[in-house]
């Protein structure tokens, strides 16, 4: 690179990184579109909408069918928010919450009153019609036809001109698709239960042959009115004629909810405060800042000019973050944050597998210049196989497991993508510009010592006993906890559900005042953590605990009169289901089974040994369980963070072992037949040894200044987030070579004559 252009990289490196950080601070316009403050957050930071519905009947209903109930609206609250969470409430209410919005009314007229939805004939038996049509101008001035039903539904029913109802119908999707001229047209796709096939196939083979429609019809309008052009028999119909894919959205959405088992009618909605609040927010994006500032300090001592370079990818790194954070229109959490913190981990990892490279070779005699390129070349298959394995874990998420991991899943591949930019390309740009600015003596750059290989496999006896015997710990604990009835784990309301206390105070208070004086007076008395949201424009704060019995309800309720002036008659109280149901549990454990088979696979074809593959599994199923072991024995609250801590985990874990694995194929590849394979597998892991401290630290460093500065909840994120980095590196160092070594003898691969 020439003098001139280095000065130009620099200065369009500078602009981008100030013109960047501008917008993330100032936004676009006057109104701070696109700035940090405009990103939407989720219900623990900054709260939304809470709507409260309730079963229509004398009845209990069904346990079945409030679970289908529950499940059906989740996929359909999940149209507005990833993070948007559905809830049983009492014996026949349902809970909604949804983040990032404010206008409850809004968001009830969009979501639709959940009720009855018909597939009507458009002739009864008698030839008589159950509909008909008029022509008129709509609201915004269309002319279109209006259509009204000449019967009362009730009638409709008794006579069987209602040939399907909502829950004849398993799912409902808009859709596209170009038609013989090439035109676009949207559609909207219906899968029919088994039930719902029959009736329609006979519903559509009277309607066919007399050249009619059926109708769709809910909650006292007709939501589309197709013409029959075939008898259906499959299962699968489709009604097309939507003359935008948002009337196709629309259509499909009213299905869905006008398809659930049961019906509903809204009993209540507010807008509710964050659940952690400001000063969560505040107090991460300081723990973040520090952090970062350390981390770029660390590079700069460490590797000097490299370093530099480092510390100004990591600024444009997170400045990108937060503006594709915008772009792309997504909802942070605090889940969303762990997606964050590992991204940036391996963006520094990414620099240090480079940085060491080129150490390695400067200590060869290498020039500077020859052994920037040679590092670069060297470490970009470690970067790549590591950061694409992890990808692959994050897209896999973000198809198959459910909402709320999809947060995590989504501002992952972020950050994946983003740190191999900044790494592979910026970083590398910019040392090419010092060293063509004159920056090119090697003590800038630093010569890597030949260290002395450190005999790893010799004690892997000791490391799998060591690995063995904290795990096993784990479950005795975990065994003994239950046996006493208090649980394996100690799980949080997200998980087991508890009780929902209603208060309503004679003057309004802010969170942090709620925390400083409220909570511990509660916690004294129902002995349980306690989770609290605020409700706008009212005195209304809503307390969640552990279940409690009538005891420590009335207990409750004589503290919050005798010590805070509540009348009693504004305390209410409900039992509630868990968060995250069995369903959310079952789709999240399949997401992460189908991502590590798919994992296996790309480690198998990469590295062309199953041995690798079968090794990093291993590795990262003992951090996960290490770590569960932790869980079991601190009791640290099991609770929504619980997943994407474990999912950090998962991907610190596979990343870690890559680089390894990545050096011992290197190493292979040169060895002679005098080699032996335990040296390899040795000097693999000494040549990683600094690059394993190196990247723990500084990602320890990141996740240490949450624990520091962070509020509970976060520090119930946080503290075991660090145990994993820590059990990461052990167990790339001392557990995956050693295991793949142990493999490699036990079954080795077979030889061509």
């Amino acid at each position: 690179m020439k003098k001139n252009r280095a000065i130009v990289v620099l200065l369009c490196t500078i602009l981008a990184l100030i013109g960047i950080t501008y917008i993330d601070v100032f936004g676009l316009d006057a109104t701070g579109k696109g700035s940090a403050s405009d990103i939407k957050l989720g219900l623990d930071l900054a709260g939304g909408v809470s709507i409260t519905y309730q079963v229509v009947g004398d009845e209990e209903p069904d346990e079945t069918d409030m679970s289908d109930t529950i499940a059906k609206l989740q996929k359909r609250v999940e149209n507005y928010s990833t993070e948007a969470i559905v809830y049983r409430e009492g014996v026949d209410r349902i809970n909604i919450e949804i983040p990032g919005v404010s206008d409850a009314n809004a968001i009830l007229k969009e979501l639709g009153q959940p009720g009855a939805l018909y597939f009507i004939a458009q002739t009864d038996n008698d030839g008589n019609e159950n509909y008909s049509g008029s022509y008129a101008t709509d609201a915004d001035g269309n002319y279109k036809v209006v259509y009204t039903l000449n019967k009362t539904v009730d009638e409709l029913l008794a006579d069987g001109s209602v040939v399907l109802n909502g829950t004849d119908v398993k799912n409902a999707e808009a859709g596209a698709y170009r038609d013989s001229m090439q035109n676009l047209e949207y559609v909207v796709n219906l899968v029919l239960t088994e039930e719902g096939t029959q009736k329609f196939a006979d519903a559509t083979e009277r309607a066919y042959a007399k050249g009619e429609t059926i109708a769709v019809y809910y909650d006292g309008d007709f939501v589309s009115v197709p013409r029959v052009n075939s008898v259906i028999t499959g299962g699968n119909a489709q009604i097309t004629g939507m003359s935008s894919n948002e009337e196709a959205e629309r259509i499909a959405s009213t299905i869905r909810i006008g398809g659930l088992k049961l019906e509903l009618e809204e009993l209540h909605s507010k807008v509710v405060g964050a659940q952690l609040g400001v000063e969560a927010i505040d107090t991460s994006l300081k723990a973040g800042a520090i952090g970062l500032v350390i981390v770029m300090i660390f590079m700069i001592a460490v590797y000097f000019v490299a370093g530099v370079a480092s510390a100004i990818g990591l600024l444009l790194y997170v400045a990108l973050v937060v503006l594709m954070l915008n772009g792309f229109d997504m909802t942070l959490t605090l889940s969303g944050v762990a997606g964050i913190i590992l991204s940036i981990g391996m963006a520094v990892d990414a620099n240090v597998i480079i940085f060491a490279r080129i150490r390695e070779e400067l200590g060869t005699g290498k020039t500077v210049k020859s052994a920037m390129k040679i590092g670069f070349d060297k470490a970009l298959s470690a970067i790549v196989d590591g950061n694409i394995t992890t990808l692959i874990a994050a897209g896999v998420l973000l198809l198959l497991a459910p909402g709320t991991i999809k947060g995590f899943a989504q501002t992952l591949a972020l950050g994946i993508v983003l740190s191999m930019f900044t790494a592979l390309v910026i970083t590398r740009y910019l040392m090419q510009a010092f060293y063509a600015l004159g920056i090119r003596d090697e003590k800038w750059y630093g010569v890597g010592k030949e260290r002395k290989p450190v005999d790893f496999l010799s004690r892997k006896g000791l490391f799998f006993g060591i690995s063995i015997a904290v795990i096993a710990a784990g479950f005795i604990v975990m065994g003994v906890h239950k046996a006493g009835g208090s649980g394996a784990l100690n799980y949080s309301l997200e998980f087991k559900g508890g009780t929902q206390t209603n208060v309503t105070f004679q003057q309004s208070m802010t969170l942090e005042q709620i925390n400083a004086d409220i909570v511990p007076e509660i916690e004294s008395v129902t002995g349980s953590a306690v989770q609290i949201q605020t409700v706008q424009e009212s005195n209304e704060v809503i307390f969640k605990t552990n279940s409690l019995d009538v005891e420590k309800r009335e207990a409750l309720n004589s503290m919050l009169t005798e010590k805070f002036g509540v009348d009693e008659s504004m305390i209410t109280s409900e039992t509630i289901s868990s968060t995250i149901s069995d369903e959310m549990k079952t789709d999240t454990i399949l997401a992460v089974a189908i991502a590590i088979v798919c994992m296996l696979i790309y480690i198998r074809i990469r590295f062309s040994d199953i041995r690798f593959g079968v090794s990093s599994i291993v590795a990262l199923l003992h951090d996960v369980l290490v770590v569960l072991a932790f869980y079991a024995v601190a009791r640290v609250s099991v609770g929504n963070t619980f997943i994407a801590c474990m999912l950090t985990i998962v991907g610190y874990s596979i990343n870690a072992t890559i680089v390894i694995f990545d050096r011992v194929r290197e190493n292979m590849n040169t060895m002679s037949a005098r080699d032996d394979l335990k040296d390899v597998v040795n000097n693999s892991i000494t040549q990683t040894l600094s690059r394993s401290i190196f990247t723990s630290l500084t990602t320890f460093v990141m996740v240490a200044a949450l624990y520091i500065l962070g509020v509970t909840s976060i520090r119930d994120f946080a503290l075991p987030l660090m145990v994993g980095i820590v059990c990461g590196a052990y167990s790339s160092v001392c557990i995956t070579g050693a295991l793949w070594y142990v493999l490699r003898k036990k079954f080795p691969p077979k030889t061509t004559k």
